[in-house]
């Protein structure tokens, strides 16, 4: 009798959607306060989702949205899910530097483990902004906040972000950081393809993303990391007209589909939180266990 395929993991960067990087340069940070804020319905949604389906994800959370929606992050917990960092104000990691990066994943952390009340030992960069060409001191520094691994380095070729030559497996980028969890690609055609999520699962027939993380699984009995936004369950959000027609397209195909899509793929595969998938890589396991007390500064 052949070995089950490999369980896989399920994630979601818990943003708004107008925070994203395909918008960057249309929508300005001043301007986020005053905007429709439609994360917490969208996430809700997610949950439920999860729940008809019977599975546990991570949740890759905004400290900027932890502290607008408190009582999500505590649903979330609640529902056995992974609560996990994604930075506090989704800014570039290789555009803030080293000092910038400490003080965003530090607040970020210590805002999602006093609301959550567990212990936030992931963390994803905003838009993977790093690795180690660009940022090769961000897992030392993720390692020193009280992180215990990344899933932040997509090792392919794309205009935004990417590194075609990083390691497809789970690795170490410093023998003082924390471990690297990439996200999945399938090799095809003397390249790496992206696997994982996203707007490349929005924009391919869903057969043709099932064979590939089926070939993930079946031939290369590797552990696949999937990931997506709340938004992208939101085909009725706000249009952003003076975007570029680039960011309009890449922000938006494929959002009518991607509930009856997601269905499809949490049927078609297992999944799991990513610190119980990778649990060997990252070391300890899931921790579900409350946070000390915090002493007075």
């Amino acid at each position: 009798m052949s070995a089950p395929a490999p369980c896989n993991a399920m994630s979601v960067d818990v943003e708004d959607w107008f925070q994203v990087q395909a918008y960057a340069g249309a929508i300005s940070r001043d301007r986020w306060e005053g905007l429709d804020r439609r994360v917490e319905a969208n996430t809700e949604r997610v949950l439920g989702l999860f729940a008809q389906a019977g599975v546990k994800a991570t949740f890759f959370t905004l400290g900027w949205v932890a502290e607008r929606h408190p009582a999500l992050i505590r649903r979330i917990v609640a529902a056995g899910h992974e609560l996990a960092s994604h930075g506090h104000g989704h800014e570039l990691v290789h555009q803030i530097g080293r000092d910038r990066f400490r003080a965003d994943i530090r607040h970020a952390r210590r805002v999602l483990e006093d609301i959550g009340g567990v212990a936030v030992r992931g963390y994803r960069a905003p838009t993977f902004s790093i690795g180690p060409k660009l940022t090769p001191w961000a897992h030392d520094v993720l390692a020193e906040e009280g992180y215990a691994y990344s899933s932040s380095l997509f090792p392919i070729r794309h205009d935004l972000y990417g590194d075609a030559e990083a390691p497809r497996d789970p690795w170490l980028p410093s023998v003082m950081g924390v471990p690297e969890l990439p996200m999945t690609t399938v090799r095809a055609l003397g390249r790496n393809l992206p696997c994982s999520g996203g707007g490349w699962f929005r924009l391919v027939p869903y057969p043709v993303f099932r064979t590939g993380l089926r070939r993930v699984n079946g031939v290369e009995r590797r552990a696949g990391i999937f990931y997506f936004h709340p938004w992208e369950v939101d085909p009725g959000q706000p249009h952003v007209p003076q975007a570029s027609r680039g960011a309009r397209f890449r922000h938006r195909v494929g959002l009518e589909s991607m509930v009856t899509r997601l269905e499809k793929l949490l049927r078609d595969f297992r999944w799991d939180r990513m610190d119980v998938v990778f649990a060997d890589a990252i070391g300890g396991g899931a921790v579900a266990a409350s946070v000390p007390q915090r002493q007075a500064a």
